[in-house]
């Protein structure tokens, strides 16, 4: 597909969005916005053989995610989201590298609900940050499966409270295929993720 080559090469050297220049950022949401136009999942929230898998970030407009790689001595290794449709849930992991030793891990596990044909609303239950030899972390396959064996980690590991509106959001997907996703978020981030 013309549009999906399209839009690699203009991600490709970006970082994940770390280096892109202005004018690589209006190509890049160019090349998004071309794909969505052909997105051959017209019902995203429903294709739960799509959705449902390992996923890892190509590229990011999230200033949240973005300057997890300003922290001292640190640089973003690499970032995925898992879902697991079956239990409605969603692993946000992002891979800090540092001095040996002591690289680190940021993840938030949260909870999904369709709320139409592209949108989920999306709720924060648990944050985790620790290093990532403490977490005993190898790869997200494996620290998922701890999480919902209901281990308790060393470092930061605590519930979220949902009582307010900022530990919420939602996310629509406008475009999905055996190995590609774009995903809009509530606070105007754009997200392209590859299948892993």
């Amino acid at each position: 597909m013309i549009g999906k080559a399209a839009l690699i090469n203009a991600i490709a050297g970006t970082n994940r969005g770390l280096l892109a220049t202005e004018l690589q950022k209006q190509d890049i949401l160019a090349a998004i916005a071309n794909l969505e136009d052909f997105n051959p999942t017209p019902r995203p929230v429903e294709a739960n053989n799509l959705l449902d898998g390992n996923w890892r970030l190509l590229y990011t407009t999230s200033k949240a995610l973005l300057n997890l790689d300003r922290l001292p001595l640190c640089k973003l290794g690499q970032i995925y989201q898992c879902i697991r449709v079956e239990t409605t849930s969603v692993y946000n992991i992002a891979e800090i590298l540092g001095l040996p030793y002591l690289e680190g891990l940021v993840s938030v596990a949260a909870k999904f609900e369709p709320v139409s044909e592209r949108r989920v609303q999306v709720k924060f239950e648990r944050s985790i940050i620790g290093l990532q030899r403490l977490i005993e972390y190898n790869s997200p396959v494996t620290f998922i499966q701890q999480i919902e064996a209901g281990r308790k980690f060393p470092g930061i590991d605590v519930a979220i409270n949902n009582n307010n509106n900022r530990q919420q959001g939602w996310l629509d997907i406008t475009y999905i295929d055996e190995d590609l996703r774009i995903g809009r978020g509530n606070e105007g981030s754009v997200f392209v993720l590859s299948k892993t």
